[in-house]
């Protein structure tokens, strides 16, 4: 049996709170857990003492019996020490995709073609031969 640490959602519509409980990993998200170790409002100030309330005995022992935190309780408990999570980073994410290089480089194109047309000179203009007025 698989174990992990996770947020199991709570609360009323758009106003979410989570417990933080260790549940089997084939379990539903809110269903079945084995333990209740604490608790998770989002909504609070990020400096709260009471935004994250947490057992921290008892998540060590359930990370030394081998439990796993998701991301997001693993972020949880980077924050109070516990356990050391390495930063995450994927440039590769922040690209633009194919088609937005395409029109970046098709703009690209058009704005030099704009810049060499205004920097060739412009061919005189010949002089208009004035009509005598017809009466």
């Amino acid at each position: 049996m698989s174990l992990k640490i996770r947020l199991a959602r709570g609360g009323a519509k758009k106003r979410p709170f989570y417990r933080i409980v260790v549940a089997d990993s084939r379990s539903p998200r809110d269903g079945r857990y084995i333990e209740k170790i604490g608790t998770f409002d989002p909504l609070k100030a990020k400096d709260a003492a009471d935004r994250v309330v947490l057992d921290l005995e008892k998540a060590k022992a359930w990370l030394g019996k081998g439990a796993q935190p998701t991301d997001r309780v693993a972020r949880i408990l980077d924050g109070v020490g516990l356990l050391k999570r390495e930063a995450r980073n994927n440039p590769e994410k922040a690209q633009p995709k194919k088609k937005a290089q395409e029109r970046s480089a098709a703009a690209a194109e058009a704005e030099n073609a704009a810049k060499e047309a205004a920097a060739a000179p412009a061919p005189a203009p010949e002089p208009a031969a004035e009509e005598a007025p017809t009466e």
